[in-house]
């Protein structure tokens, strides 16, 4: 293959590939021929300096690609920062440096801290191929992680992004924060307990991934009424000015092996402890926290099914905090149902607007659990003596002030000038029989709340119109669908019929069944 040949002009191919280069030839490239590509080969190309790896994808449409242009994908285009028509160079890649270590993983072995570390940097450096990070998310949650791999797989994750430092802000003070294991349909609870703690005084940098498995994560909620999308600069002058933020963590470029995984494990609906562990307080150390609440609910249908495994989970995050230098505080509250009434992005931030507005539509179990997670990080406050962050958190909320702070951190972010509206079709799924509300099934409730849209379409979702212990005839609505799009709407309908999520029973059965429930602190 001649010097020539290897050389070709890039075209920006329109596609997005979600975190992986992708680079595409066209069949009858010189380039092709000579040097004996294959479709899913690695490649490595070199424009201006800038050297990326990438996977191959060869085409035999011109209108992609033609003979003489290397496409390239829109991530792999924005990380050469070059122009279109720029010449580049490509070659064969060699394996990343990890890919031993990976293969070790794979067949069982335990890894060290060496070892997770050149995983995690080849990751964030776009090394490794959407299977071989499957691979390695597959590996990682076949073969749990021992408390040793899971301390260095953290400390990797930090290492790989950047770090924020709130001493010039805060000296000595606490950086708290507050984060849910999710699996609970609905539960908003991050978007009330930040404006309730910043108005308080308190320093609260919240990051959020979007939603992995569920109908929305509070980036998408958050994105209903404001911009999340914050560069590193801005989030940071957000929160020296509102001593809060509510925004992506995937744009400030915290822990950034983290969304790369993310984005394998969100289609494997994989989410092993380790990685959760992992994934969670890499971002909460990198974005500067000091002191973090953590929330493990725990029901039938919920992440963590027993308490036996939410007491094995909260040891697990305990020793990684303890080791990294972080105070937490885990709550094991009741995971039984989804918290609110409504299920996907646009639902759930009206619900979070009620309480904060003081709405009596507003959700009582949402406002509740918020002010008491809110309580349990006012209490990191020195100044504040234990068992009076409750009631300092119902005032700041009945005062107006929580909602003001967050009416100011929007204002900030960048509000919304036409929020998205709640999808124009709905159905409503009713009860088959009289009788009380004994169960509500999360998994199903949020799989049918994403088959109708969400959230991708931030209007679609489900507005439950009946929560556990709650009586109902034949014929009246359990809760309503919303969708944008005739075929969603069938699709949620669907699964509804086959099996609506909520199971009845007699009061005497919801007498028994509630009983269970009072070991919870929230």
């Amino acid at each position: 293959m001649s010097a020539q040949a290897s050389h070709l002009q890039i075209r920006r191919v329109g596609i997005d590939t979600w975190r992986e280069n992708v680079a595409y030839l066209h069949r009858d490239c010189p380039v092709v021929r000579a040097a004996g590509f294959q479709a899913l080969s690695k490649v490595e190309i070199h424009a201006n300096g800038c050297t990326i790896q990438a996977v191959l994808n060869v085409v035999d449409d011109e209108r992609i690609v033609s003979i003489c242009e290397l496409g390239v994908s829109e991530e792999a285009f924005a990380r050469l920062g070059v122009a279109e028509g720029h010449v580049a160079s490509i070659a064969h890649a060699e394996p990343p440096h990890s890919i031993a270590a990976l293969h070790r993983k794979i067949n069982g072995e335990r890894l060290g801290r060496e070892d997770l570390m050149a995983i995690i940097k080849d990751i964030a450096e776009a090394r490794y191929s959407k299977i071989e990070l499957a691979a390695f998310v597959v590996a990682t949650n076949q073969v749990e992680l021992d408390r040793e791999e899971v301390l260095h797989l953290t400390e990797a994750m930090i290492a790989v992004g950047r770090r924020l430092d709130w001493r010039a802000q805060v000296g000595s003070g606490p950086v708290v924060d507050k984060h849910c294991i999710g699996g609970i349909p609905g539960n908003r609870t991050s978007m009330l307990v930040v404006p309730i703690v910043a108005a308080h005084g308190m320093l609260c940098p919240k990051t959020s991934s979007r939603a992995i498995t569920s109908p929305a994560g509070t980036a998408d909620t958050m994105e209903v009424l404001a911009n999340v999308e914050l560069p590193f600069d801005r989030m940071v002058s957000i929160v020296r000015d509102h001593h809060a933020c509510l925004a992506w963590g995937g744009t400030a470029d915290l822990s950034p092996a983290d969304d790369i995984l993310i984005s394998v494990e969100r289609p494997l609906s994989i989410d092993s402890p380790g990685q959760m562990v992992a994934s969670i307080l890499s971002k909460k150390i990198a974005a500067g926290s000091t002191h973090l609440v953590l929330d493990i609910p725990v029901g039938e249908s919920a992440k963590v099914r027993s308490m036996a495994e939410a007491h094995r989970l909260k040891k697990l995050f305990e020793f990684v905090a303890e080791h990294l230098r972080l105070q937490l505080d885990v709550v094991i509250s009741d995971g039984r149902q989804p918290i609110g009434r409504g299920i996907g992005p646009v639902l759930e931030a009206r619900d979070v607007m009620q309480v904060l507005r003081g709405d009596p539509a507003g959700p009582h179990d949402l406002r509740q659990k918020s002010l008491r997670l809110a309580g349990r990080m006012i209490e990191f406050d020195p100044d504040v003596r234990g068992g009076q962050g409750y009631q300092i958190a119902r005032d700041i909320l009945e005062s107006g002030r929580a909602l003001a702070q967050m009416e100011a951190i929007i204002d900030a972010q960048g509000r919304r000038a036409e929020p998205p509206s709640l999808g124009a079709l709905s159905t409503e799924i009713l009860a088959p029989q009289d009788g009380v509300v004994l169960a509500l099934d999360n998994l199903r409730i949020a799989r049918i709340a994403r088959l109708a849209g969400a959230p991708q379409v931030p209007g679609a979702g489900l507005d439950l119109l009946r929560k556990l212990g709650d009586p109902v005839k034949a014929g009246e609505p359990l809760y309503r669908i919303h969708a944008q799009y005739p075929t969603d709407l069938q699709f949620a309908r669907e699964l509804a019929a086959r099996d609506s999520g909520c199971r009845l029973g007699s009061a005497a059965d919801w007498a028994e069944a509630s009983h269970a429930a009072g070991f919870f602190s929230i």
